[in-house]
């Protein structure tokens, strides 16, 4: 039975050390290349924790807790780090899941209703604009505060503040993440019965590692936090004096 215990405990690969750094997409696949046993595994003990409904914001935040470990190239145990996470998160995530479902509940009536109204009153079409301007930026928001809180402990309202900081500072890549995410889903209702496994192997974990991918530097900058924890990237040697 080692080789199964080894399959969930043993440390993932890692990054060559002479290799040569990569950015945006070349980056993201090039991770995705390295991890993608981690990330279909990650999948599998997210669908396990989330069988019961109340506990889907703290698995949530343990996959994107681990998603940010791979973003940021760092050893990982997956079903010990995910279980950890899982359990100091729980609470808070289930705070921020039903403060955040509410707001996307609230968003989600005023655009019904206000497309409703446009069809007959013009005048409508602009507060139903904004109602979409502000779901969009409701999404992003919700994006960048689920990695921040699994990357520092911070008061709730800190927390806020610096998501609505980063979401204004860097919005499009985490628009382009949601849009993966929805290409994702696309696919599977498209090519149904064929993608009828997608769910089940990747496509929750695949769509939080690329949420975690495209808010991971303007969550950094937020945080101004030192530049090493950004992904292949290499401290300086100080300078000979």
């Amino acid at each position: 039975m080692q080789w199964l215990r080894d399959m969930w405990t043993k440390e993932g690969p890692g990054i060559p050390k002479d290799a040569l750094g990569k950015t945006g997409l070349a980056l993201f696949v090039e991770t995705l290349g390295r991890e993608w046993w981690e990330i279909v595994k990650l999948n599998v003990l997210f669908l396990l924790a989330s069988l019961l409904v109340v506990a889907l914001p703290a698995a949530l935040a343990a996959m994107a807790r681990v998603s940010v470990a791979f973003v940021e190239d760092r050893n990982i145990y997956l079903l010990r780090d995910f279980a950890d996470a899982f359990l100091r998160y729980f609470w808070r995530a289930t705070a921020w899941g039903l403060a955040l479902a509410a707001a996307f509940a609230i968003s989600i009536y005023v655009i019904l209703t206000y497309a409703a109204g446009a069809r007959d009153n013009l005048v409508l079409a602009a507060p139903l604009a904004v109602a979409l301007v502000v779901t969009a930026f409701l999404a992003v928001l919700a994006c960048h505060l689920v990695v921040l809180m699994v990357m520092r402990d911070l008061p709730a309202l800190r927390l806020l503040r610096l998501a609505a900081l980063a979401s204004v500072v860097r919005p499009l890549p985490a628009l382009a993440s949601l849009a993966f995410n929805a290409a994702l889903w696309l696919a599977h209702i498209l090519f149904y019965p064929v993608s009828v496994f997608l769910p089940a192997t990747f496509n929750f974990s695949l769509g939080m590692f690329a949420v975690a991918f495209g808010v991971h530097r303007a969550a950094v900058i937020v945080l101004d936090l030192p530049q090493t924890t950004q992904p292949h990237c290499k401290p300086q040697a100080p300078n000979a004096s």
